[in-house]
């Protein structure tokens, strides 16, 4: 027989006993994906080793790859972290709550599976209020990666969540649509230079204004055998949906004629072709299927509806995805390259 998975739905009459109902199924070691700002994430109380094992076995998650623990104030720092710098805490002062994850220290009182066996723990303080509300109320630090299937695209409204991890977990708290639409840019605190590990809305521009010093850590690619996974999107296949993805980048003039002979060549082999262009692109080239990256210039559209369009254009029945790389890489642009990069399965330089 099927688990049944609770939804409550923000606005309705009863969402306030449904809130309840989620702290409660937290406190006694049960799974409750909720909204961020960022993504929709798979909560479960952090400090409880058999409850997190529950995500992964939800999510299909390598056990290797770590977990941000969500605090709902900033005195829960310390009761999770050791050697809370100045520098963490000049973070958290501008950018909590806020989609900033910082890697501390982590104290014995995290257990390995959360840290996914390492001696740090992510630390962030989401600014969405059910999802502050479900911390407070369970009383527990709440441990969430997305509530997704390992692998595909992030879950940016509760019907993702549905449609990959329905009966498979205990209760869905739906609070519309997520206002970000990427996660969240990872910090790593413990070297001597902060180090950006995933980037997200807050960039490294926005990091050195606020501490004067950061550096790069991440690379648009999954990390080879052994490498050392510090940050939740760094090793294993990410974003991706099932239908393969092709990613072109370049000047406007040159993406556009690849995009369009990519399109040509498929045609003529018989498939259904879906693409992700920006707003001026998709005037030019006509395709089975389109969705909008937005405007070109504007990269935070793009980031509000790339999870969106991957999973859309993969439930259409096409052969395969095209997208156009056009978009300015400035800013949360950056983020936006990174998880295409990553969903993509072949790279073509226009």
């Amino acid at each position: 027989m099927k688990r049944s998975t609770l939804v409550f739905k923000s606005g309705d009459k009863d969402f306030e006993a449904g809130l309840n109902k989620a702290a409660d199924i937290i406190r006694e070691g049960g799974t409750v994906a909720f909204p961020t700002e960022t993504v929709y994430g798979l909560g479960a109380d952090a400090l409880n080793a058999d409850a997190v094992l529950k995500i992964f076995k939800a999510k299909g998650r390598p056990a290797d790859n770590p977990l941000i623990v969500h605090i709902a104030n900033k005195d829960q720092c310390s009761e999770l972290a050791e050697e809370i710098s100045a520098d963490a805490l000049k973070l958290m002062d501008k950018f909590w709550p806020g989609p900033l994850t910082l890697i501390l220290k982590a104290k014995n009182i995290v257990p390995d599976v959360t840290t996914g066996g390492l001696d740090t723990v992510g630390l962030r303080m989401p600014e969405n209020p059910v999802a502050i509300e479900l911390i407070k109320r369970s009383e527990r630090p709440i441990a969430a990666p997305s509530a997704n299937t390992s692998g595909s695209p992030s879950p940016t409204t509760a019907r993702h969540v549905i449609q990959d991890l329905d009966g498979k977990i205990d209760a869905i708290l739906d609070g519309g649509a997520a206002e970000i639409g990427l996660e969240s840019t990872v910090v790593d605190m413990t070297g001597k230079v902060p180090t950006i590990l995933r980037p997200g809305h807050v960039t490294s521009e926005d990091i050195k204004k606020c501490i004067g010093k950061v550096r790069v850590g991440y690379k648009d690619r999954t990390l080879e055998e052994g490498e050392v996974a510090r940050s939740p999107g760094m090793k294993y296949t990410h974003y991706s949906p099932k239908t393969k993805v092709i990613l072109i980048e370049g000047d406007v003039e040159d993406v556009r004629k690849a995009i369009a002979k990519v399109v040509s060549d498929c045609h003529r082999e018989g498939e259904r072709i879906g693409l992700f262009v920006t707003e001026e692109n998709a005037k030019f080239i006509e395709a089975d299927e389109i969705y909008s990256l937005g405007k070109r210039d504007i990269p935070a559209q793009a980031a509000r509806s790339i999870f969106m369009g991957l999973r859309h254009l993969d439930s259409t029945n096409i052969d395969l995805i095209v997208v156009d790389g056009t978009l300015n890489k400035e800013g949360i642009g950056t983020a936006v390259f990174n998880r295409l990069r990553k969903a993509a399965d072949r790279i073509i330089n226009a």
